[in-house]
C-alpha cells in the first residue's frame, strides 16, 4: 500500500497531466489545498474514465462506488490516489453523497443518451459538475453563515460550466452517440441531428443555450467574493478561464463541429499570472 504523501504524489501527478482548466487554478493556492484537489480531481478523472474507455460497464464502476465506500471509511483498495482521497474527504468533511452523485452521473454515460429536457440536462449537469462545485467550495473555505448562497451558487456556478463542455463538445459526443442538446430545443430551434450541420438553425440553438450558461455565470459571481480571503484567486482564475472558453465558442459563431476551441496555455498562464497579483 502506498503512503499517504505518495498517494498525493500520484494526485498531482495525474492532475498536472490532465485537468488542464482545472490544474491551472490549483497553482494559486496553498500547497494544502492543492493537494486536496488534486485527490478530488484524480477520484473524479478515475470515475470518469470507467465510462470513456472501451469495456466499461455498470459493474466496473459499482466495483468503483464499492471502494469509494470503504477507502471512506479507511479502507483502501491498492489503488494509489485512495490514501488522499480519504484525507481530504476527512479533512475537509466533504459529504459521502457527493461522492455516490458523482459516480451516478459518470454511470448515466455507459448508454447511448438522448437529453430530453433542459429539466434533465439540469439534473445531469448537477451530477457531473455541481458537485464538483460543492466538493471544491469546502476546500476552499466559506464563512458558515454564508452556507446556503455558497452551496446554492457553487451549484449553478458547475452547471455553467458544463454547459459550456457541452457546446464546446458537441461533435465529439454525438460520435459517441451521447446529445446532451435537450430534444425539447432541438425541435424548438428545427435542428437535425446527429450528425449536426452548423447552419443558421444551429447556430441560433447553440446562441440560446450559451446565454443560459452566461445566466448562470452572472449568477454565481459573487461566489469568490463569499469564499475565503486566501482562495479567492483560484477560483476567479477558474471562473475567468471557463467564461473565456463560452465567449470564444460564442466568437467562433459556434464553429465547434470542425474543430475543438480552446483556451491556449499562454492566455491561461496570464489569467493566473493576474489572480497571482491581485491577491
Amino acid at each position: 500500500m502506498v503512503s499517504l504523501d505518495q498517494s498525493y504524489a500520484v494526485c498531482r501527478k495525474i492532475a498536472r497531466k490532465r485537468a488542464r482548466n482545472f490544474y491551472y487554478s490549483f497553482l494559486l493556492l496553498s500547497r494544502e489545498q492543492k493537494n486536496a484537489m488534486c485527490a478530488i480531481y484524480a477520484f473524479m478523472r478515475a470515475c470518469d474514465d470507467l465510462s470513456d474507455e472501451a469495456g466499461g460497464s455498470a459493474e466496473a464502476i459499482e466495483g468503483w462506488r464499492e471502494d469509494c465506500q470503504k477507502a471512506l471509511q479507511g479502507d483502501y483498495t491498492d489503488h494509489p490516489i485512495w490514501p488522499a482521497f480519504h484525507d481530504t474527504a476527512r479533512r475537509y468533511a466533504i459529504p459521502s453523497e457527493y461522492f455516490q452523485e458523482m459516480i451516478d452521473g459518470v454511470k448515466s454515460d455507459l448508454e447511448p443518451r438522448r437529453i430530453q429536457t433542459f429539466d434533465e440536462l439540469y439534473r445531469y449537469c448537477y451530477r457531473v459538475a455541481s458537485v464538483v462545485g460543492l466538493t471544491v467550495v469546502r476546500i476552499f473555505g466559506f464563512d458558515p453563515k454564508d452556507s446556503a448562497e455558497v452551496l446554492h451558487m457553487a451549484e449553478v456556478c458547475g452547471v455553467a460550466f458544463q454547459i459550456t463542455n457541452i457546446l464546446r463538445d458537441v461533435r465529439e459526443d454525438a460520435e459517441n452517440d451521447r446529445v446532451y442538446l435537450p430534444a425539447e430545443d432541438l425541435a424548438r430551434f428545427e435542428v437535425a441531428g446527429p450528425p449536426f450541420v452548423r447552419d443558421d438553425c444551429f447556430v441560433k440553438l447553440m446562441r440560446f443555450e450559451a446565454a443560459r450558461a452566461s445566466s448562470y455565470y452572472l449568477e454565481s459571481k459573487p461566489l469568490v467574493r463569499l469564499v475565503n480571503r486566501r482562495s479567492r484567486s483560484s477560483l476567479w482564475a477558474l471562473r475567468e478561464i471557463y467564461t473565456r472558453l463560452l465567449k470564444r465558442i460564442e466568437e467562433s459563431d459556434f464553429d465547434v463541429l470542425d474543430r475543438r476551441i480552446r483556451v491556449p496555455a499562454l492566455e491561461k498562464t496570464a489569467i493566473v499570472l493576474r489572480a497571482f497579483w491581485m491577491r
